[in-house]
């Protein structure tokens, strides 16, 4: 009895001891956090007292600095900081080295202050993981570090409408995430690098940039650059000099990626390694679709040179490729998966029977060493934002039956995954790119169920660095704080894919907000509610055409799709059945395959558990 007694006592005693240490460990991150926020509230001085009234750290409860104003936390009830947001507040000082301390920071906003000094050297050591960085609108000045360049999982960087001098680094064209970045209005000097789809209003402002997509820089003939250099050489002309070793040190600090490139200039050299493979069999679906070898894959893409790329993104990389008889497909490589062959090919049997009118046909898949590849019917006319957001403007817009077909198609698909398919598929990675059209415009939902397939790379942290459920610009804001997928988070990506049809606006970038608008298309469309003017969004290329009710009725359908309550949102099934109801005398769909869902809730969805499954043994 007494031997018992002991041991159940013990038992408690070490059970005790181990929640004491895992406690301290599981704070220790957030004494770091709250020590961050201390840091940046001491080193700012702040006119206004929006800090000093809001921060107030005599307070010992979880989660009690994810209510300060500016602050956003991973979770309401856990002191790790995910983005700090203090634009517009009147702070005055350098830049807060504190920040340091907040190792889990994925967005920084300190626009529209009175910041100054030099933005640090050590930029990419004080914020490793940033994503997003807005230092606009302050008096900042000195160079842009070229540092910035090893904050590689940056999407966002606006540094316009500052004081900063010198050239722009020429690393920062090798931010493969980079999708918006501004310097105008600054002081800046010399070629601008090489930049794409980045406009002249990016670099404007800057009287002594030169280059794409501004002016182009004053033409040297190649003698003339000789005599340049050859007098810097004996001492003549010291800029020339200056030029010549910047662009040596540019050479030797990416000598490797370089190197890569010239070894591989095709692009290609993963798969040349698969040569031993070449008789391995795709596994088809369709038996409609002749037997093929990865051999058929190889030669129809040219051995899946850069030249065949159509697409790429998150889950990985797509190659248009030509059969022999002349037969197009698309051969799409994943990016890494850490499931095994036979869990793969059980994920592949399950995505091969989901069947539908709007999703691209999976014909079949290949699994050659560490490759995974993916077989598809081809898409003539390519996706929905590139007929959308046209680049050449030779193009004709798309017309207003379209464009509603096209929304109409798309909803009946995505409801019918998570309504009638058997098991319901939450997609996660929704944007207008994964939308595609057929040679008769009809959308064809693609990347369905391929979410499940991409393994984050340590943990839940680098999974939404790296843009895990989908590209940034459509990510429902309920997903920061719970880090769970869900239908609701489905509809509000969908919803600003729906904005994009009416609009015409990009999700991230509002052409025709007025200046000074730094928001993105779901801010822009909350603010022109707000102030009773929300038919002002509606494409002008649009309007007048005889379909205005139209046109109305749709963008308040994909208003309500992105309210920031989840609850508040209609269901995937609603939102097919208002927009088939706006396009009623088209007769988009003269046959309705979906049938009526049953009321279920999003936590009895199978992969939003299998989610929160995930993200709870990460953690």
């Amino acid at each position: 009895m007494i031997m018992v007694l002991h041991s159940g006592v013990f038992a408690v005693l070490i059970s005790s001891f181990a929640w004491s240490l895992l406690r301290c460990s599981l704070s220790y991150a957030s004494v770091e956090d709250i020590n961050c926020l201390k840091s940046i509230r001491a080193s700012l001085q702040d006119p206004f007292n929006y800090l000093n009234s809001s921060w107030n750290f005599n307070n010992n409860t979880e989660g009690f600095i994810c209510r300060f104003t500016g602050v956003e936390c991973w979770h309401p009830d856990e002191n790790k900081v995910l983005n700090i947001r203090l634009s517009d507040m009147g702070l005055k000082g350098e830049f807060p080295q504190g920040i340091i301390n907040c190792k889990s920071l994925t967005g920084l906003d300190l626009s529209s202050n009175k910041l100054y000094g030099s933005i640090p050297t050590n930029i990419s050591v004080l914020l490793p993981y940033v994503t997003t960085l807005d230092l606009s609108s302050n008096n900042f000045s000195g160079n842009i570090p070229t540092s910035l360049a090893n904050c590689s999982f940056l999407n966002i960087l606006k540094l316009d409408h500052n004081k900063l001098t010198g050239q722009i680094p020429a690393e920062l064209s090798l931010l493969s995430r980079l999708k918006e970045f501004s310097v105008a209005s600054n002081l800046l000097t010399g070629p601008i690098p090489n930049f794409s789809s980045l406009s002249a209003d990016n670099f404007a402002n800057n009287p002594g940039l030169c280059g794409k997509p501004l002016d182009p820089c004053q033409a040297t003939s190649k003698g003339t650059k000789t005599g340049v250099i050859a007098g810097a050489a004996i001492g003549g002309v010291t800029v020339a000099a200056i030029g010549v070793g910047i662009g040596l040190f540019f050479y030797f600090r990416k000598v490797s990626v370089m190197r890569k490139k010239d070894d591989d200039p095709e692009g290609n050299k993963w798969a040349k390694g698969l040569k031993g493979a070449k008789g391995i069999k795709v596994s088809m679906f369709e038996k409609s679709v002749s037997k093929m070898r990865l051999s058929d894959l190889l030669k129809a893409t040219n051995s899946f040179s850069k030249n065949n790329i159509i697409g790429s993104g998150r889950t990985g990389t797509m190659y248009k490729g030509v059969l022999e008889d002349g037969t197009s497909l698309m051969v799409k490589r994943l990016q890494d998966s850490q499931h095994s062959d036979k869990e793969f090919a059980s994920e592949m049997a399950t995505l091969g029977s989901v069947k539908h009118r709007n999703l691209v046909p999976l014909l079949g898949f290949c699994m050659a060493k560490k490759e995974r590849l993916l077989v598809y019917k081809y898409m003539a006319n390519g996706t929905l934002n590139d007929n959308l957001h046209l680049v050449d403007d030779a193009n004709k817009a798309m017309e207003w039956p379209l464009r509603l077909k096209i929304g109409v198609g798309a909803a009946r698909g995505f409801a019918w995954l998570h309504h009638n398919c058997n098991p319901r598929i939450i997609h996660r990675n929704i944007s207008s790119k994964c939308i595609l059209l057929d040679a008769d415009f009809e959308p064809k939902i693609s990347d369905f169920g391929l979410a499940r397939l991409m393994n984050p790379i340590d943990t839940h942290l680098s999974t939404f660095v790296n843009g895990e459920f989908g590209d940034l610009g459509y990510v429902a804001p309920e997903y920061a704080r719970t880090l769970v997928a869900t239908p609701k988070g489905d509809v509000y990506s969908f919803g600003i894919v729906l904005l994009e049809l009416v609009t015409g606006e990009r999700p991230t970038h509002v052409a025709k907000a007025p200046d000074g608008f730094k928001g993105n298309l779901v801010e822009w469309i909350t603010q022109l509610s707000n102030d009773g003017k929300l038919q002002d969004a509606i494409d002008t290329f649009l309007v007048g055409k005889g379909v205005d009710n139209e046109l109305l009725q749709f963008l308040k359908v994909a208003s309500n799709c992105v309210l920031p309550p989840p609850k508040e949102r209609p269901t995937m099934f609603e939102v097919y059945q208002l927009l088939r109801a706006i396009g009623e005398r088209y007769n988009f769909s003269a046959e309705d395959e979906l049938s009526m869902p049953s009321d279920i809730g999003d936590a009895d969805c199978i992969e939003e558990l299998i989610v929160a499954r995930e993200v709870k043994e990460n953690n």
